[in-house]
């Protein structure tokens, strides 16, 4: 039972320092707020991630493209792994670290959204990938543990979890994506 006990107290507790981080609640909203901008402007929101982060990405792109609290028109979201023909092409003639760089160099547009999630911020992958997005005029997100990693420097937006240990900055991004998720659809669809 303690490890049950511990597992849970640090979920709480990670979740309590990001609440009274008023700057990361500040950049939560702002998030929200720059997403809603894209899709009233007709752009997209790219996600991405490896292993439960790609897990993550995909989650979240599915509570924009499909629906999350009510019914309503669906969003134009996507993650973008989800192409395991271009993913191993890609992985095999190119290597694995150019596999949204790739994606992002076809397929984005100035002013569409890319949001990365990477625990340790340092995923070689999410990085080339904001890097090309940068070139593009892609908006670049980035969900990540306390220090930010490479992708500090390189995000729009930065969303850094206070905690270095994965679970619970995994637990936290989806509490954000979520939140991110019920601001974006609240906004863009209202309830009468």
């Amino acid at each position: 039972m303690d490890t049950v006990r511990h597992s849970i107290e640090a979920s709480i507790a990670t979740k309590q320092q990001i609440l009274s981080n008023s700057a990361l609640l500040q950049t939560i909203k702002d998030v929200a707020d720059v997403i809603v901008k894209a899709l009233r402007d007709g752009k997209r929101i790219l996600w991405c991630g490896n292993g439960g982060s790609a897990a993550d990405a995909q989650h979240l792109a599915a509570e924009l493209s499909g629906r999350f609290y009510y019914d309503r028109p669906p969003l134009n979201s996507e993650a973008l792994h989800c192409n395991t023909s271009y993913m191993t092409a890609v992985a095999n003639d190119y290597g694995y670290d150019m596999i949204y760089s790739r994606m992002i160099d076809g397929a984005c547009h100035p002013g569409d959204v890319l949001v990365g999630i990477s625990t340790s911020g340092n995923s070689r992958n999410i990085c080339n990938a904001f890097r090309k997005a940068k070139e593009i005029g892609v908006i670049t997100v980035a969900f990540t543990g306390s220090t930010g990693g490479e992708m500090r420097t390189m995000a729009d937006y930065l969303l850094n979890v206070p905690s270095d240990d994965t679970p619970r900055i995994q637990e936290s991004h989806i509490m954000l994506g979520h939140i991110v998720c019920e601001m974006v659809e609240a906004t863009l669809f209202p309830r009468v």
